[in-house]
């Protein structure tokens, strides 16, 4: 086997890159779910690439730590795509925590996808190695897998439990430590053995190339960090938030009934009369800053299902309710809101079109630009349709 020793100082420096780069990219989501929807593709993307990239740049710093007393190479394509793969499989777990339920069944898939982006680029990475063939013990490569997964859900775990700012710092600790556990873990069971200088080379990075493109990627990651950090750290910025499973409320103005008055008739576009509705107001609960608010039903456009919780789509906001969506079906009149899917209701007084494309509908919202699409289940398209005079 072919004997190194580590530079200490780079060690430092890689775990450094890690927990910069952990937390720069648990920031970044904090609050995208209330967010349109672009806005949150393009964050999460971001985050993707800054998590990714932090696992990345961590593992090459610390294969820069070692000394060996041979040269070494790096294939070109198996450590950029050790990259790729990382930012991919970080990216998934994203979307399953910004695009899906936060049920405990989806925290867990996207740990595993976390520790899986960890331990995929770990292999990947070091087996781009030229000039060493790196070979693994079993036990060694058992032991990172099952630390990468349990790591990984732990990560996820705390920092998406509550999306408060002490959870943010909680889950930058854990993901970052899971970053360089998997890492050394691997390293210690891993060893090298010198590798004859292939006849025709394959595109490959020298040490120093490797160098410099690993300090431009912690020079992004120490400036998305310090901007990160900036707005985290800024007065009244991410004060404390309502705990909720799988919801992220963030400050909103204060203005609880800021919505237009809905009209009180719908019209039906057949030209037959409106059909007419005396709306009885109901006030809705919806929490903020640990206080508990009220605002009118008349203001809220759609309800929508969060785990055993909802949230209110207001004219400009969307706000947390403690009530679930069985609980707001029977408090709400129901000659305004209808249930249109298992997910959503809908107060048909602010429809403002309604699609039909085959055997699937849906309902939308002009004046609430942060609304999508409200899907409208088969089984309902057909009441719904009674409901707005079609």
């Amino acid at each position: 086997m072919v004997a190194y020793t580590y530079d200490f100082s780079l060690v430092v420096a890689a775990v450094f890159v890690s927990f910069m780069a952990a937390f720069t990219g648990l920031a970044l989501t904090k609050g995208i779910s209330q967010l349109p929807i672009n806005a949150r593709k393009t964050l999460v993307v971001m985050s993707a690439f800054v998590l990714g990239g932090g696992i990345w740049s961590m593992h090459f710093v610390a294969m820069l730590a070692m000394d060996f007393p041979i040269a070494i190479f790096y294939d070109t394509l198996l450590t950029l795509g050790s990259a790729l793969i990382a930012i991919l499989l970080v990216g998934l777990a994203l979307l399953l925590m910004h695009f899906r339920t936060r049920s405990p069944g989806n925290m867990v898939a996207a740990g595993i996808l976390l520790g899986s982006g960890i331990i995929a680029m770990h292999f990947l990475g070091i087996n781009g190695m030229r000039g060493c063939l790196p070979v693994f013990e079993l036990p060694g490569k058992i032991i990172a897998i099952i630390l990468a997964a349990v790591m990984g859900v732990a990560a996820v775990w705390v920092a998406y439990g509550k999306r408060t700012k002490q959870n943010i710092v909680a889950g930058t600790l854990v993901f970052g430590l899971s970053v360089v556990v998997v890492h050394f873990s691997a390293m210690y069971w891993t060893g090298f053995l010198p590798q004859p200088a292939p006849e025709a080379m394959t595109a490959s990075l020298e040490n120093s190339t490797l160098a410099i493109i690993v300090t431009l990627a912690a020079f992004v990651i120490c400036g998305t960090f310090l901007l990160s950090a900036v707005t985290f750290i800024a007065p009244g910025a991410g004060a404390a938030e309502t705990p909720q499973p799988g919801g992220e409320p963030d400050p909103l103005p204060e203005t609880a009934d800021a919505a237009a008055q809905p009209t009180a008739a719908a019209a039906p576009s057949n030209g037959a009369a409106p059909i007419r509705y005396d709306p009885v107001e109901v006030r809705i609960p919806y929490e903020r800053h640990k206080k508990t608010y009220f605002i009118s039903s008349d203001a809220i456009a759609a309800v929508r299902a969060e785990g055993r919780y909802t949230y209110l789509y207001a004219e400009n906001e969307k706000l947390f309710c403690p009530w679930s969506i069985s609980e707001a079906e029977k408090r709400l009149p129901a000659s305004q809101f209808h249930r249109t899917h298992r997910s959503y209701l809908v107060n048909i007084l602010h429809v403002t079109s309604f699609e039909r494309r085959k055997d699937k509908a849906a309902c939308l919202f002009e004046a609430f630009a942060h609304l999508p699409a409200v899907p409208v289940s088969r089984t309902r398209i057909d009441p719904l349709r009674e409901a707005l005079g079609l």
